[in-house]
């Protein structure tokens, strides 16, 4: 019987053959920590410790509430600064780069074959070029800073067989969406999700991302795509060589495989106050929102931007309607600007913000009073998320968000996709 990508990786961190529901004790690549590293500092120090024996793995990244809102957060980011500073940690990214896992991608640090931990759920993004990216807990973070190692189970893989092409106005948020909505939150419990087939190779390494990313909404301990040409031709922009492509075999043992047409598909909505509450944009038209999120480490690529400013331009967004749009990082900012993006949704009445988490995470920008509504291409939807727990919040692609916004109410995109 062969292996999976989960277990090859594993096996091979831990220096061992293994299977699925072993216990390894391995070595990340990469530790990941955002905002949240003040918090992790404390428990580092109360340890004992006072140097990290390896700063090199460490990647540290400002982003949920950027600029600092409150002393509060100021003096969070001052300690993180200062601990960069006196631990020599070279990858660290301050308030000016954007929301960690696009910064860490864009920035060469995740690879295939590279395992990853990070202290945030959606960690799991950086399987789009072949890692295995794990999220895990903050005291777990200070403990691996501290011994450079971290027990794992090696997961039971679920495959998705991604088939045909995606018809217009219908794209990877949809995908990922749908599986949720039709397999549930609890699916992929601490188990991977690899993703194939002839329709995983024709998405960009983008919606890769998006899928990778929400494969925490179903659960998942990591997720995955098999490096291919264009992950490679990614990887070289950005001068990465040191990776290994290591790919499930053919005959690996899954513990489930699922279909998915991609044909079949249509716009999908997760409405409040789970993920899994999706349904087809038809059976929720017409719900009126006051506030719309484009962007987010989710749908926050110039990829999704492009799709939402062919909807905005010429067009006015509906006058009761906010509409925020944050780009993923300073990057996709930039090349936004370069493409007049900027422009589009300047002139169509939208709030651009600085790249950072801002109304995804609901601590400091485009915070939901009570009873106000939202559509947004984040990742989450529950109660309290973007502010009052009295508020609600839907969720959809780039497309679907940037239709509703010009109408006031949720919009079937397809009738803009000309």
């Amino acid at each position: 019987m062969g292996q999976t990508f989960s277990e090859k990786l594993l096996g091979s961190k831990a220096g061992q053959k293994v299977k699925a529901g072993d216990i390894v004790i391995v070595s990340p690549d990469r530790i990941l920590s955002h905002d949240n590293t003040a918090a992790i500092i404390k428990s580092f120090r109360e340890l004992g410790l006072k140097h990290l024996p390896h700063p090199e793995r460490l990647v540290v990244i400002l982003d949920h509430v950027v600029p600092a809102s409150s002393e509060k957060y100021a003096l969070n980011h001052k300690i993180i600064r200062e601990f960069v500073k006196e631990q020599r940690i070279n990858n660290f990214f301050d308030v000016n780069y954007g929301i960690c896992h696009q910064v860490l991608t864009e920035q060469g640090l995740a690879a295939p074959g590279k395992l990853i931990i990070g202290a945030d759920s959606h960690t799991t993004t950086y399987g789009a070029l072949g890692a295995l990216a794990v999220g895990v807990g903050r005291s777990e973070v200070a403990s691996v800073w501290a011994t450079g190692e971290i027990w794992l189970r090696v997961p039971e893989t679920i495959q998705i067989q991604l088939e045909g092409s995606l018809p217009p106005g219908v794209a990877a948020k949809d995908i990922i969406l749908s599986l949720i909505g039709e397999h549930g939150a609890d699916k992929a419990n601490y188990q991977a999700v690899e993703f194939a087939g002839e329709g995983a190779t024709c998405l960009s390494i983008a919606s890769r991302m998006v899928l990778c990313n929400m494969a925490a909404e179903m659960g998942a301990k990591n997720g995955y795509f098999l490096p291919d040409q264009q992950t490679l031709d990614y990887l070289h922009q950005r001068g990465v060589e040191d990776y290994e492509v290591i790919n499930s075999d053919p005959d690996a043992d899954y513990r489930e495989r699922i279909i998915l047409h991609l044909e079949q598909l249509e716009p999908q909505v997760a409405c409040p106050h789970s993920v899994d509450n999706v349904r087809p944009v038809s059976e929720v038209e017409g719900i009126k929102i006051h506030q719309a999120l484009i962007g987010t480490c989710t749908n926050g690529r110039v990829e999704d931007l492009e799709i939402a400013a062919r909807i905005l331009k010429g067009r006015q967004v509906h006058p009761e309607v906010r509409v925020l749009v944050i780009p993923a990082s300073h990057q996709e900012l930039i090349k936004a600007l370069k493409k007049d993006l900027i422009d589009i949704f300047v002139e169509a009445g939208c709030l651009v913000l600085n790249p950072g988490c801002g109304p995804c995470l609901g601590a400091h920008q485009g915070v939901l009073a009570p009873g106000e509504v939202a559509l947004s291409t984040a990742n989450r939807n529950f109660r309290g998320r973007m502010g009052s727990r009295d508020s609600f919040i839907y969720l959809a692609s780039p497309a679907t968000v940037a239709a509703s916004a010009l109408e006031g109410k949720i919009t079937d995109p397809r009738k803009y996709w000309s």
